[in-house]
């Protein structure tokens, strides 16, 4: 693909799948990962598009046969970003906590930029997609949490009573509510987790992989 575009910027879907000799496994992987929106103007087009690509048969070689463009509504940012975790495991778009702030807010949760500029000591209550969970056998049963928000990332402590009270919370959630208090020591800041709760039915449909070390 690359090389092949330095002779000439594509035209639209058609002409980038021609030139480049994609195949219809790498034309759909393209269009399902959002890559040819900028093309097609959005992903729902992009679909389309590829699916309507067909190999050039020696009697219309040469011959420019373009179908009318097809009037497909524009994905829902929820819809997009579901698509992008579903096919790359992330997303470049919108976060999907940020399509969900006003249901965390009426939670009483803050977000990781405000949790940032709270001093040592001030509980309280956040909630992220758990991206990382790790119990390091020398670490007396703590668990180390890291949640992720649409302005970053918080690390939580589970201390090992905690972590056996909250025991299927803490294992089982894809986005996950804690209540404690900040901690502050040379420099480093973590979240003390006192309680825990699952509220991964908020996300739907979308599924996030963490990663789980021992």
């Amino acid at each position: 693909m690359m090389a092949v575009r330095l002779a000439a910027p594509w035209r639209d879907v058609e002409d980038l799948c021609e030139r480049a000799a994609l195949d219809a496994r790498h034309r759909s992987l393209l269009a399902d990962a959002g890559a040819l929106r900028d093309l097609a103007g959005h992903r729902h087009r992009a679909r389309w598009a590829v699916d309507g690509v067909e190999k050039q048969l020696p009697l219309f070689a040469g011959l420019a046969v373009r179908d009318d463009p097809v009037q497909l509504p524009v994905p829902t940012a929820g819809q997009d970003t579901l698509a992008d975790y579903r096919t790359t495991g992330l997303t470049l778009g919108a976060h999907p906590l940020s399509l969900l702030r006003r249901q965390l807010a009426a939670r009483r949760c803050l977000h990781s930029r405000d949790y940032g500029q709270l001093p040592h000591g001030r509980a309280v209550r956040l909630a992220g997609l758990v991206t990382m969970r790790q119990r390091p056998q020398t670490a007396s049963g703590i668990t180390f949490v890291t949640l992720q928000d649409e302005f970053g990332m918080v690390n939580v402590v589970v201390w090992r009573q905690v972590g056996e009270d909250f025991r299927r919370v803490l294992l089982e959630s894809e986005l996950l509510l804690v209540e404690g208090r900040v901690e502050t020591a040379d420099g480093v800041r973590h979240l003390i987790a006192r309680r825990m709760e699952d509220h991964s039915t908020l996300l739907g449909q979308l599924r996030i992989e963490s990663r789980n070390f021992r």
